[in-house]
């Protein structure tokens, strides 16, 4: 495995929003967390990612304590895809991507021929080259979304860790990225992301985390662990979980005859 937490107490200045978290993060693998708004997705991630420090446990990566590293070294192994925000400065598409070399240009280096060509390919991966020169700033929040994602994929890291990678995403996008996330654990490549689709982690989650008030609820392969009666402990719905006729995938739906959701 290339991540474990153990005993891990997440939050923000000492104040605990989940607990006695167990879980790895292995190479070739898509782990998909599941749960609720503020059901602690983001705070985890941000502690195994060693943005926050843990308030109880350990995190360790590739066996040694994710303290030790250097922020250097972990951009060189760990790559974050956050929730795209705003954007304050007019770089090009191409020059924002290429920001995910920074770790292996060094601080005052100039991208060579080798890290422009690993921009190019990120963007490729996920059909934006035609954004290639475009103001950053000026494009949609959908596609600077794809472009943080092509960021990271130009890091080239070994683990990469993505903040609901499609929530602001066209149908078509999202297919893209949940394709180029299966592509990449295919490779070797371990990734973690969160979403709030189970759909989403019936097409291309190995194992599928449940977290509900910042606890882990449930770890496992997607058709095990994502029942109506876990979605329905998660989110307050009543679904059920079908088998497609291909008979490997599943999808959720709202089930039938369910009372109507309170206005």
């Amino acid at each position: 495995m290339i991540l474990e937490a153990t005993k891990l107490d997440i939050g923000y200045r000492r104040k605990k929003i989940g607990r006695d978290i167990d879980i790895d993060i292995r190479e070739g693998e898509v782990l998909c967390l599941l749960g609720p708004n503020g059901g602690g997705k983001t705070t985890l991630m941000k502690t195994l990612l060693g943005l926050l420090p843990p308030l109880g446990g350990r995190v360790t990566l590739q066996g040694k304590d994710i303290a030790a590293f250097s922020r250097p070294e972990l951009a060189k192994l760990v790559g974050y895809v956050p929730q795209a925000g705003t954007a304050f400065f007019p770089f090009t598409v191409l020059d924002t991507v290429l920001m995910g070399r920074v770790a292996h240009i060094g601080l005052f280096a100039s991208p060579g021929k080798k890290d422009v060509a690993a921009a190019e390919a990120g963007l490729a991966a996920l059909g934006m080259s035609h954004l290639r020169d475009r103001i950053y700033t000026e494009i949609s929040g959908g596609e600077r979304q794809m472009v943080l994602i092509a960021r990271a994929l130009a890091q080239e890291p070994r683990l990469l860790v993505m903040d609901e990678p499609t929530a602001s995403l066209d149908f078509g996008n999202q297919l893209r990225v949940l394709d180029q996330i299966t592509a990449l654990a295919k490779r070797g490549m371990a990734v973690v992301l969160s979403t709030h689709d189970p759909d989403h982690v019936f097409l291309c989650g190995d194992r599928a985390a449940l977290l509900r008030d910042g606890r882990l609820a449930a770890l496992g392969p997607p058709a095990e662990v994502i029942t109506p009666a876990a979605l329905a402990a998660l989110y307050g719905v009543e679904v059920e979980v079908v088998e497609l006729p291909d008979h490997q995938t599943f999808t959720a739906v709202p089930a039938r005859g369910r009372k109507p959701f309170a206005s």
